[in-house]
């Protein structure tokens, strides 16, 4: 934008208005600058003004003429058509942007060099330090685990610190920057923050040395009450409602309120934070606490629900707080539940009652954590007939809410993925271990700290073997999709895979699920120092991301090989028919299983509370007003159709296939 100097009929007329400035030369105005519309100002070091020609309409039909009116200005630029009025101190070392509207706030003020809140170090996990994670603009949930749990590489570690400093240091500056289309209103003391477009700040307490990342396609909001120190809030997120953060970095599409607290933890996208508070935390996408009576402390924690009263601790009253835990992608806690840490609980699996024997479940994905009589009890594989994690499988994707062109966390909704299935492979190595160890006939097994009965052990075996199929299955499936082959050859064909990535291991990294080879060749890279900016590392883990099914395919193939005792090499049409009829089989049983747990949901003791004062033929029709008849229930009618759905599929690859069977 060009600016001029004030004419002297200008000045006079800005005077006459109860305006004074320091010195009247350093104030420039845009072109077409209007003195009519600022009053009672004052100026001081180098002033930018716009043009004041725009108006905002306000709630209750109300329109506010743009202007300046009872506001000191020091070293602040302010972009065309914005209203700034009744600052009760001053805004200083600014640069405004266009159609903002700041009113009856306290102070304003860059106050030092800063880097709003960039370099920040949160001591994620262990209290007492030593995982100590700095937050950037451009922070992953995956670039954060590494920081986080691979002290193991200390050359790694320090060069991914040089990587933040360098970018901390290049976004700092003695100015700050308030975006277009802002809204401040209402609220205390704002130092050394970055707000980006289309921010709304309404009301808050506090906010010190941090950034708020609004875009105009995700605005974020600052609500009543909120008190924050040295944090980053990313794109789309809401932190509202008396909620106080320190040191704390809020991911995209985040919503923290209802009085929440959380100090030294991050939160990736789409978490949600009510009522409770947390210290210490990993919060990985999708973490969920809504419960005031929740205490999160220490842990790490991703796609998870934390029931009310859930409760962790890490300190055993000897070296201080100084232990972590971890709730692997998916699993939850009930009301009342309580983990001292150290612990490990595997994926998508349900933790009810007390447990205090440090247990290591991560082998066992889709169990339940029982506590009976002090003692933790595990059942295996028990979660994949459950309607619940059905349920959360579906609903995650349709709840992430980031709408940012740019997403800094790439999410992996998958329910069997590399990732569980190799760990239920082994789970089920274990289980026949023990079962051999101590005999088939005993009714407990003894795992580490955990109590396995013999039913579930034998539960456990048979329902990880079917999930192993469903996946090998759809794998299988989907790679001939559209084939119509003449030979076998042309089946072994199809079925190579497009690259040898993928073999062996495979981790979640925070919602990312990848091979474990490509992980470690970017970390040597970074090691090396060819990887060397936060953008270049956020790159590889799109990369990662985008050919997931492509690696996730070659790993599929050496399982296929071992599971079933086939050469790939020479693989028939009868072998492919097998798999899909025992891909069938395992669909269909664990469809019916879910439909079985979801008819739970409609018994009688369901309706217990409906048709209070009436018979029990009220109470069916209460309840069927209130919930609707389990035929048509949604979720039911889904399980269904996918029954019918996928036994087409199978059926019509057979028929593709029938031609060389």
């Amino acid at each position: 934008m060009e600016f001029r100097h004030l004419t002297e009929a200008e000045v006079l007329q800005l005077q006459r208005q109860c305006c004074d400035a320091e010195n009247w030369e350093t104030v420039l105005v845009a072109p077409d600058f209007e003195p009519r519309r600022v009053n009672h100002c004052s100026f001081s070091g180098d002033v930018r003004l716009g043009s004041f020609r725009g108006e905002f309409k306000l709630a209750g039909g109300y329109v506010k003429q743009s202007g300046l009116s009872y506001v000191a200005l020091h070293n602040v630029s302010v972009g065309n058509d914005c209203c700034i009025e009744h600052i009760h101190n001053y805004i200083a070392n600014y640069v405004i942007g266009n159609h903002t509207f700041i009113q009856n706030v306290d102070v304003i003020a860059v106050t030092q060099l800063s880097s709003f809140g960039n370099g920040v170090e949160v001591a994620v996990l262990n209290e007492t330090g030593g995982r100590e994670v700095p937050i950037s603009d451009k922070l992953s949930a995956h670039l954060a685990y590494i920081m986080a749990l691979y002290r193991h590489r200390p050359e790694l570690i320090a060069r991914l610190h040089e990587i933040t400093d360098f970018y901390s240091r290049k976004h700092s500056s003695s100015i700050g920057e308030i975006g277009d289309d802002v809204w401040i209103v209402n609220s205390g003391s704002i130092t050394d923050v970055k707000i980006g477009d289309c921010c709304v700040i309404e009301g808050a307490c506090r906010l010190n040395n941090g950034s708020i990342n609004s875009t105009r396609l995700a605005p974020s909001k600052v609500g009543t009450g909120v008190i924050c120190d040295d944090f980053i809030i990313s794109s789309g997120s809401s932190v509202s409602d008396g909620t106080m953060l320190s040191r704390c970095f809020v991911g995209q599409a985040c919503t923290l309120g209802h009085n929440y607290s959380a100090s030294d933890s991050l939160f990736f996208c789409n978490c949600q934070g009510e009522n409770g508070e947390a210290c210490s935390i990993f919060a990985g996408p999708f973490t969920v606490t809504h419960h005031k009576s929740t205490l999160l402390i220490a842990g790490m924690f991703s796609f998870m629900n934390a029931g009310s009263g859930s409760n962790q601790s890490n300190h055993m009253y000897k070296l201080g707080p100084i232990h972590q835990g971890t709730l692997e992608r998916g699993a939850k806690t009930t009301s009342d539940s309580y983990v001292l840490w150290p612990a490990r609980v595997g994926a998508f699996s349900l933790v009810m009652g007390r447990h205090v024997n440090h247990s290591d479940t991560s082998c066992f994905p889709f169990s339940y954590l029982i506590e009976q009589n002090n003692t933790t009890y595990l059942v295996p594989g028990v979660n994949l007939r459950s309607v619940g994690t059905i349920r959360d499988a579906r609903k995650w994707p349709r709840r992430d809410n980031r709408n940012d062109a740019v997403k800094l966390d790439f999410v992996n909704y998958n329910l069997l993925s590399p990732y569980t299935v190799q760990k239920m492979l082994k789970g089920m190595e274990m289980l026949h271990r023990l079962c051999r160890a101590s005999g088939e006939l005993s009714d407990e097994y003894s795992f580490q700290s955990a109590k396995i009965r013999n039913s579930s052990l034998k539960n456990g075996i048979r329902l990880y073997s079917i999930a192993v199929d469903k996946f090998l299955g759809n794998s299988i499936i989907k790679r001939l999709e559209g084939l119509v082959p003449e030979s076998d050859d042309d089946i072994r064909q199809r079925l190579m895979p497009d690259t040898s990535i993928g073999q062996g291991e495979w981790v979640d990294v925070s919602g990312l699920i990848a091979p474990k080879t490509e992980i470690d060749a970017l970390l040597d890279g970074v090691e090396a120092g060819t990887i060397n900016r936060l953008k270049c590392i956020n790159a590889e883990f799109q990369r990662m991301h985008e050919n997931y099914y492509s690696y996730e395919w070659t790993w599929a193939y050496e399982k296929i090989a071992s599971v079933y005792g086939i050469d790939m090499s020479q693989i028939t049409a009868g072998d492919v028919k097998m798999i899909v009829e025992r891909w069938k089989t395992s669909v269909v049983a664990l469809d019916e299983m879910v439909y079985e747990d979801a008819r739970k949901e409609f018994s009688l003791a369901a309706m217990t509370g409906f048709g209070a004062d009436g018979t029990r033929v009220e109470k069916e029709l209460d309840f069927e007003q209130v919930r609707g008849d389990f035929e048509s229930n949604p979720f039911v009618v889904d399980v269904r159709n996918h029954i019918v759905a996928k036994t087409q599929l199978g059926d019509e690859l057979l028929e593709r296939l029938s031609g060389i069977l």
